[in-house]
């Protein structure tokens, strides 16, 4: 008799899980919008990753190796929270306790990935002046034109710049000794011969006077700066999922609830 007693008294009285089934409901139907959303903001993470990278590549060949880290962490993280997405919304429909903490864990490393991704975009943002201006002067001093796919080209193309801090810089440089400044300098190559560009009075009405240091910190401060602040703002969305999560799979498992 006393055993009886027992199980009765561990299981729910049944207006309680009454009371209980809304409140589950409303909890899956909030968790599954958060995990559509969740899956579109891996996309995006995604995107930005991919984004960041191409367009400071020129910029990353320039720098330091560690520089990369902030975009390829992002590019990591929106491809599994691509995939972790679907699951969160597989694991909501099927009521699955363990699934959801699982879920709720994978949300926790998202959440640390992501500020790790934005905390390191920030510090490079704020040292990138440093490391940028010895790997331009060094990118000037070996400077080759016969390579296609130079960055220092590509960014005084880019950028309407020439040298590191003024056009004149290429005149201590070895290049310039045999050819003059850089073809990639000319405002209008048309109009650049190669006697001008080996005359640095003359150059200065044909080609950018304005050096590319400032131009290319300034470029890459920005870019990363956007990087770093989407990173932080779908970091902190993670909190929620994991609040919702954690509830979910709590009430589910007090209550012996069962999805049918």
């Amino acid at each position: 008799m006393s055993l009886v007693k027992k199980l009765n008294s561990n299981m729910s009285p049944p207006s309680r899980r009454l009371q209980t089934k809304p409140v589950i409901t409303c909890l899956k139907t909030f968790l599954i919008s958060y995990s559509l959303i969740f899956w579109v903001t891996g996309v995006i993470l995604l995107a930005v990753g991919v984004w960041g990278k191409v367009s400071l590549e020129t910029f990353f060949s320039l720098a330091a190796e560690e520089s990369t880290n902030a975009p390829y962490v992002l590019i990591g993280t929106g491809a599994i929270i691509v995939i972790f997405g679907l699951f969160g919304c597989f694991a909501t429909c099927r009521g699955s306790p363990w699934m959801l903490k699982l879920y709720a864990m994978f949300l926790t490393l998202v959440f640390l990935a992501e500020l790790v991704a934005g905390v390191s975009g920030f510090i490079f943002r704020h040292e990138i002046k440093a490391t940028l201006d010895n790997g331009y002067k060094n990118a000037v001093k070996n400077y080759n034109s016969t390579d296609s796919k130079n960055p220092v080209d590509t960014i005084q193309r880019n950028l309407h710049c020439c040298g590191v801090y003024n056009y004149t810089d290429w005149n201590n440089t070895k290049y310039f000794q045999e050819k003059g400044i850089p073809v990639s300098c000319c405002k209008d190559s048309d109009n650049c011969s190669p006697e001008t560009l080996k005359d640095i009075a003359k150059a200065e009405n044909v080609v950018y006077t304005t050096g590319c240091f400032v131009l290319v910190s300034t470029t890459m401060e920005n870019n990363l700066g956007i990087i770093a602040g989407i990173s932080f703002g779908i970091a902190f969305f993670q909190l929620i999922g994991i609040f919702l999560a954690c509830c979910l799979s709590r009430y589910i498992t007090n209550n012996q609830y069962e999805m049918v």
